[in-house]
């Protein structure tokens, strides 16, 4: 249920009857040949299919995260630490006045871990409020779905390339060959210009692509870890 397609009113209905709900959290950065809005896209659409079912309203997933090392990449975007901090404190104390008590942030970017630590912060300030920080594609089930498929699975490759984060209407060329791994040490003590140089096109080494079937088998484990968060348990006081 996307809380877009909801008024003030629907939404006061809806937390005097079920008072969960999904914040989902993204980046806008470079993934080599894929979309920029990967990870937005991934943890929407996750948060979506998981949510549906449950009819639990998802809010508009946020766009922008932690991504200083992809600087030198046209079209990325990144925070400070500090504005992250204070989006995801302001967005979760808005949901909480809305009546939202428990609240799920489904993260799609390996560089926003300081809002799970600002999250659990929170909760020593709303003790009445459960809050999750849920990684969708490192969680338990669906990583260890990624590393039976292939370990090399990370950022810009295989397992972030799905029908969905293509750019069909304008295909860039994929190579049909394993990109070698570049030096990762060397490129998170590098500059933006530098690690733009040890990385090339973006993507951290490996297959460029899967088959559809097994992405799709990845997908349907992690929508159902979202749901299995959003079920519970939620530890609250009420």
């Amino acid at each position: 249920m996307r809380i877009s397609d909801m008024n003030w009113m629907d939404v006061e209905k809806r937390v005097a009857e079920d008072d969960r709900c999904i914040l989902p959290i993204g980046s806008t950065e470079q993934h080599a040949q894929l979309s920029l809005s990967v990870d937005s896209i991934l943890a929407e659409r996750v948060s979506l299919e998981a949510a549906e079912p449950l009819d639990i309203p998802v809010f508009p997933v946020m766009p922008y995260g932690l991504a200083p090392y992809f600087a030198a990449y046209p079209g990325t975007v990144t925070l400070r630490v500090e504005t992250l901090i204070s989006v995801i404190r302001d967005v979760v104390s808005s949901l909480e006045r809305s009546g939202f008590r428990r609240i799920l942030i489904v993260n799609g970017h390996g560089g926003n871990q300081p809002a799970g630590a600002v999250a659990n912060e929170m909760m020593l300030d709303l003790p009445h409020v459960s809050i999750k920080f849920h990684n969708w594609w490192n969680a338990p089930k669906t990583w260890a779905k990624v590393q039976s498929v292939d370990p090399s699975g990370s950022h810009a490759n295989w397992m972030e390339n799905y029908p969905w984060t293509r750019l069909a209407h304008a295909p860039a060329p994929r190579p049909d060959t394993p990109k070698p791994a570049p030096d990762m040490i060397s490129t998170k003590a590098a500059a933006p210009e530098i690690a733009r140089d040890i990385l090339g096109d973006g993507a951290f080494g490996g297959d460029y692509q899967k088959a559809d079937e097994i992405m799709l088998e990845i997908w349907k484990t992690g929508v159902e870890e979202v749901r299995a968060a959003l079920e519970g348990p939620w530890p609250i006081r009420s």
